[in-house]
Formats: C-alpha cells, sequence, structure tokens
C-alpha cells in the first residue's frame, strides 16, 4: 500500500512538527506541504525526506510572510495530485485536511484543531488584527466567510478524523460535524527525569504572546514577592512583561531543550495560564515530577490530575492563581513525584505510536 503525508506548512519546528515526525517514522512517505522552510529543519529528521511544496514556495517573501497568503491556502492545497497513493495521512490545524481525493483512497486526518482564527476565535482576532472596520475590515471577513465555507466542505473529504485532545474532538464535531478518535500527541518524556534536589522556585515556559495570558502570571507573581517565577520563552510580549515584572520574577528568555530541563527538575510547580488544545509543556513537567497549577479549561483538564499531580483553578485572573498557589502549598508534601511522571508517561512516544498504528489498521481492515 503507497502512502503519502500532508501537513499545512513546514515553517519552524513546534508541537505539530513532532507529531508529523513521528507519523513519518511509523509510515516513511512523501511528504507534501505549502512551504518548507529547509534552512529551520538542516539538522532535523527531514533532511532525509521526500518533501513537494505548492506554488506558494515561490511566491515573494513567502516563508517570512505566509499567513499573508492564507486567501490562496486552499487553492493551493486542491493542486497536489495525490491519484496514485491508497493512504492519505493528514496533519493539519489549516488546510492540510483539504487535500483532493478519489473514492477509493482512504484519508485519516490527524488534527490539531480546527482552524480557531476562522472559527472561534474568529472575532478576537479581528479585533487583534484591527480589520473590523472600513474597507480593509470589509475586505478581511469576506475571505474569512469565504474560508469557513472551503473549511467545513473540505472537511467532508476526510474519511476518519483523530484528535489530539477532548476538547478539540469536542470542537470538531461542532465545526464539521464529524466524530474523532483522540489520540493523545508524543510527548517525549524519556528526556525528562525527577531530581529530588528541589529549589524554591516556581516555573512557566511559553511563547509570549497575549492569549497564553502570562500577564497573569507575572502579575500575580508581582503581587507575591516572596515567591520567585522562572519564565522561559520569548516573544512579541517580551518587553511589556518584563516591564510590568518585579524583581522576583526571572527572564531566561529562549533556552535549549538540556537547559529547560535543569530547570523545570528542581522547581517546586509548574504554573500555566493558558486554555491549551492539549499543553505539551505541562506533560514535560510532569514527566520530571513536579506539579503543575494550571487553568483547568482545554487540555489541563486532561493531562493534569487535580490535587493528585497538580492543582486546577477555573478563572483566569491573578488572585484564582495565587489561591491556587496557596492550596498547593498547603498539599505539597502530598504529591508524589513518581506518580505524577506515571501520569506523564500516559502521553510518551511509544503510547502514541502503539494507538495510532492500532487506529490505522483497524480502519484499513
Amino acid at each position: 500500500m503507497k502512502s503519502v503525508i500532508v501537513h499545512d506548512w513546514l515553517i519552524s519546528q513546534g508541537g505539530a512538527e513532532l507529531v508529523l515526525e513521528e507519523i513519518y517514522k511509523l509510515y516513511p512517505s512523501p511528504i507534501y506541504t505549502l512551504l518548507y522552510d529547509s534552512v529551520n529543519f538542516s539538522e532535523s529528521w527531514l533532511k532525509n525526506a521526500e518533501v513537494h511544496t505548492s506554488f506558494i514556495q515561490k511566491l515573494p517573501m513567502s516563508k517570512k510572510y505566509y499567513r499573508y497568503y492564507l486567501p490562496l491556502f486552499p487553492l493551493a492545497i486542491e493542486q497536489f495530485d495525490l491519484s496514485e497513493f491508497d493512504l492519505i495521512i493528514s496533519s493539519s490545524h489549516a488546510v492540510a485536511k483539504g487535500v483532493l481525493k478519489h473514492s477509493r483512497q482512504t484519508h485519516i486526518c490527524y488534527c490539531h484543531t480546527p482552524m480557531r482564527y476562522a472559527w472561534d476565535l474568529y472575532h478576537q482576532y479581528i479585533k487583534q488584527l484591527n480589520l473590523d472596520k472600513g474597507m480593509k475590515g470589509f475586505i478581511a471577513k469576506l475571505i474569512f466567510h469565504y474560508i469557513r465555507m472551503w473549511d467545513y466542505t473540505s472537511s467532508q473529504r476526510v474519511d476518519h478524523f483523530v484528535a489530539n485532545s477532548q476538547s478539540v474532538a469536542e470542537r470538531i464535531k461542532k465545526t464539521y460535524g464529524r466524530t474523532a478518535e483522540v489520540i493523545y500527541p508524543p510527548v517525549d518524556t524519556d528526556f525528562f527525569s525527577i531530581n529530588e534536589k528541589r529549589e524554591d522556585y516556581y516555573i512557566t515556559v511559553s511563547r509570549l504572546v497575549p492569549y497564553k495570558r502570562m500577564d497573569i502570571i507575572v502579575g500575580a507573581f508581582s503581587l507575591r514577592k516572596d515567591k520567585k517565577l522562572l519564565v522561559v520563552g520569548d516573544g512579541p510580549d517580551y518587553e511589556r512583561l518584563k516591564r510590568m515584572a518585579g524583581k522576583n520574577v526571572e527572564f531566561l528568555g529562549r533556552l535549549s531543550r538540556v537547559h529547560l530541563r535543569s530547570y523545570l527538575e528542581k522547581a517546586r510547580a509548574f504554573v500555566y495560564m493558558a486554555e491549551e488544545d492539549f499543553g505539551i509543556a505541562m506533560v514535560e513537567a510532569q514527566a520530571c515530577g513536579i506539579p503543575v497549577i494550571a487553568y483547568g479549561k482545554g487540555g489541563a483538564s486532561e493531562v493534569v490530575i487535580n490535587e493528585k499531580t497538580g492543582i486546577l483553578f477555573w478563572k483566569q485572573t491573578p488572585e484564582e492563581l495565587l489561591k491556587a498557589i496557596d492550596r498547593f502549598e498547603r498539599l505539597e508534601e502530598s504529591f508524589m513525584p513518581k506518580s505524577i511522571r506515571a501520569n506523564a508517561e500516559r502521553f510518551s512516544k511509544e503510547v502514541f505510536r502503539k494507538k495510532f498504528m492500532a487506529f490505522v489498521d483497524s480502519v484499513l481492515s
């Protein structure tokens, strides 16, 4: 059986690309993608892969400003001729699921999420980009209307959906009217280990962008000068967050995996505020045996066991976070590092491989 893999774009390494890597290892196949920045993947597994790109690859400044070509994405993905293949596996958070297929082909889509900026976060996205008024806004709204129609129509081409969490499965059902098998993304839990020597600080790891709500975490710790917070990550919010931070909040910027591990392993707890589809960083923290203090909606409710592997809270405010930290400190001695790590191992690469292969075999049999 000839298989092929379709991925939205290969511009930088993120969670979706980690899933793609594991799928490729299970089913080594040609990869079709809108764009490929080979420089950013020069030392990765992709250097030995057969990668095909769309006409967008040749458009001016496409690798840097690829999001501006969004209106062309549906057209571009439909130009891939995959008729020679029997099995199509798409890794999609945008348009990869929209490739054309014939009736004798089977298309399995691993859906990281439906396009949130076109659906449930549409109004927020339009306002953030100042596209809610004027002629420019009118044109943007027309484009997104077209994107939504295409997105729904193309979702019906998929034979079987796989979601990366129960939250995403519910979103797929609401958006596309389709059911999805839940298979959690692979996390490299073997890379992390338990360190019995803990230090007196909390840690958070995130891209510093508005929707991650890092301002709430930094603001909360700035009110509690006796608690130290380490912030790992970079992004457009870096300077703003640094200005609002107290002296007890330290910004470490982007770290190598090895340096990140050394800080994670010695922290009292990991703090997270965003509503995530899954939340790989929360799993990595638990793989170090450290508890997670997180906003309880979205992926956190699936990867953190409240009062066993962490503390969940239900309002995105500094006050609620501080209450959760106080609750954690009262219960701190009851958290068992080995039990916390065991929970993280539910999301290991090995578990992903077994479940994904079993699912593919079941739909092909």
